[in-house]
């Protein structure tokens, strides 16, 4: 799954992957946590990819109220396009979750211990996202980030990881004119391991209240 994550993609950088006409401003984060605002990429009718930020936690367009959101924040690859709360997303209102890593825990002597995941070389992840709009009445714009069975790298933490995006698959999973899910399944195979790498960190990420450098810095146990 994907429960925390963090962003230190320079702006320029980000909007030169993707594209973007305009330098999006977001601080840099360490300890992303559900039902908070999250930075994304997303398409929109001008054929233009477009910086935006949502609530991470997907509220679906139908749903009585906000707080089913946070039941949301992943959808499995697997189901995301019969599940009722995603299945029309899936289809016409995908995104890009960028990040620079993520994290899991691993139980160890009873306690749950945590990692930081990364891809070795630094570069930027893209998580393959999904969005929604609610309105009622406010309006709020949410996503939610996909998920894949885990590679080799991850499995001893967990049976599940997020889907991250090669980069040539940007095109595609970006294109809103592209609506039949069964061309996007080749897009859900687990990232390589061998380009990842995770080291032990402190457990003060155990508290979305914390949020400095210092979380993804390697931990002695």
């Amino acid at each position: 799954m994907c429960g925390r994550f963090t962003l230190q993609i320079p702006p320029e950088l980000l909007a030169e992957i993707f594209g973007l006409m305009e330098i999006p401003v977001y601080p840099a984060r360490y300890n992303i946590a559900p039902t908070q605002q999250v930075p994304v990429i997303r398409q929109t009718g001008d054929g233009r990819n477009h910086f935006a930020v949502m609530k991470w936690g997907l509220i679906p367009s139908w749903a009585k109220g906000p707080n089913i959101g946070n039941r949301m924040i992943n959808a499995r690859c697997e189901t995301v396009a019969e599940k009722p709360a995603f299945r029309h997303a899936v289809r016409h209102s995908r995104c890009i979750v960028p990040a620079s890593g993520f994290y899991e825990w691993q139980e160890e002597e009873g306690k749950k211990a945590p990692r930081y995941i990364h891809l070795k070389d630094g570069s930027p992840i893209s998580f393959a996202g999904l969005w929604d709009h609610w309105k009622s009445p406010e309006v709020i714009e949410s996503c939610t980030i996909l998920t894949t069975s885990a590679n080799l790298l991850i499995a001893p933490l967990h049976d599940r990881m997020p889907v991250i995006l090669q980069t040539e698959a940007f095109p595609l999973w970006l294109d809103h004119n592209t609506s039949d899910p069964d061309k996007l399944k080749s897009i859900y195979l687990p990232y390589p391991a061998e380009l990842m790498d995770m080291w032990p960190v402190s457990p003060l990420v155990n508290s979305p209240r914390n949020d400095s450098a210092e979380l993804i810095a390697p931990h002695a146990k």
